[in-house]
């Protein structure tokens, strides 16, 4: 069995790791802990969970004197706060899978200029695996530490990977309009994430300025060997989770929506967590899932194609992401224990 714990368990990102976990064949949770919780039983916090994971968070002190004695170690932590339980983790032999945002970015100055931070442990950065498996499926399976994708980098890279790997779209005029559920905010006190001012509205917010920018521009520019600069904008909605990203961007050649299609089946033939479907995409559809949905259109007045991609944010932009990596780095099959059909009505 596969040893694991989870710092920052109870968050959205951390429950929804932690019902995973419980559920896997082949993983043992050590132990849960929290900053917030320290001493609460886990299902008084989350009561879908009652009768399976009852055991009390432990304190980040206690967490420290356990990463020895793990297997894995995953953080779910704001920004700048997985850095010391990474270092320790990585020193004592455990893997290392950070949910977060601390390793994503293998430039210290970027990650200073986005997140306003100093990263202190830059020999980590640069030895951190970014774990997109469809991109990066090889390396994942020799990586010690993990940089899980952001939730809304996950659904834009994976949209325009194959544009992109295969120069087919002028990398200057890309666009990506995209919209995140309210869970996409953590679960931290907040006005602005209370029902009654998200329900019944939309809002953009981070424009020109969402930290998520700098690793969506990371990713395709080393996908077309060159940078990559982008508009992106992401909205709030008024419902749970899911996330829609529609991505735009001029065609240097005259290409029709099918052509587009193939080469998209193509590129994805071989990857079970991505669907290639000829319907718009709804968030509904992978709700609960760790799938992506990803159509394609060409609008030819403008010679512009437009990829829309959909995913749950707390799955395959978060813990079913995370998951699927700890499967590729302990030599699993890869949908073990997320292999769950989206959940509808």
């Amino acid at each position: 069995m596969i040893k694991a714990a989870i710092i920052g368990s109870t968050g959205y990102s951390g429950e929804e790791l932690t019902g995973l976990l419980y559920k896997h064949p082949n993983v043992e949770i050590d132990f849960l802990c929290s900053h917030s919780y320290v001493g609460e039983p886990f299902s008084n916090l989350y009561g879908n969970l009652k009768k399976f994971v009852d055991e009390k968070c432990i304190s980040d002190e206690e967490a420290f004197k356990r990463i020895k004695n793990l297997d894995i170690l995953f953080t779910a932590l704001p920004s700048g706060k997985a850095l010391e339980f990474g270092k320790v983790a990585i020193e004592n032999g455990v893997k290392f899978i950070d949910i977060g945002s601390d390793f994503r970015l293998k430039s210290k100055e970027l990650y200073k200029e986005w997140y306003n931070l100093d990263h202190k442990y830059t020999n980590l950065l640069e030895t951190a695996i970014y774990g997109l498996p469809e991109l990066n499926r090889s390396k994942i399976k020799e990586a010690k530490l993990i940089a899980n994708p952001g939730c809304y980098p996950t659904a834009s890279t994976l949209a325009l990977a194959p544009l992109v790997k295969n120069n087919i779209i002028d990398t200057k005029s890309i666009i990506i309009d995209a919209k995140s559920g309210v869970s996409g905010a953590g679960r931290k006190a907040s006005v602005a994430n209370l029902f009654v001012e998200c329900n019944d509205s939309i809002k953009a917010y981070g424009v020109a300025t969402h930290r998520h920018t700098p690793e969506i521009e990371q990713n395709l520019s080393e996908l077309s060997s060159k940078e990559v600069i982008l508009t992106f904008t992401p909205h709030l909605i008024p419902m749970s989770r899911g996330i829609l990203s529609v991505c735009y961007g001029n065609l240097i050649n005259e290409m029709d929506a099918e052509e587009l299609m193939n080469l998209y089946r193509d590129f994805y033939k071989d990857e079970y967590f991505v669907r290639i479907i000829d319907e718009l995409p709804e968030t509904r559809w992978v709700k609960g899932s760790n799938f992506c949905d990803i159509s394609v259109r060409v609008d030819k007045r403008t010679n512009r194609v437009i990829v829309i991609s959909a995913i749950d944010n707390l799955m395959k932009g978060a813990a079913g992401q995370a998951v699927q990596n700890m499967n590729l780095m302990f030599g699993l099959k890869e949908n073990t224990a997320i292999e769950m059909t989206p959940i509808f009505p």
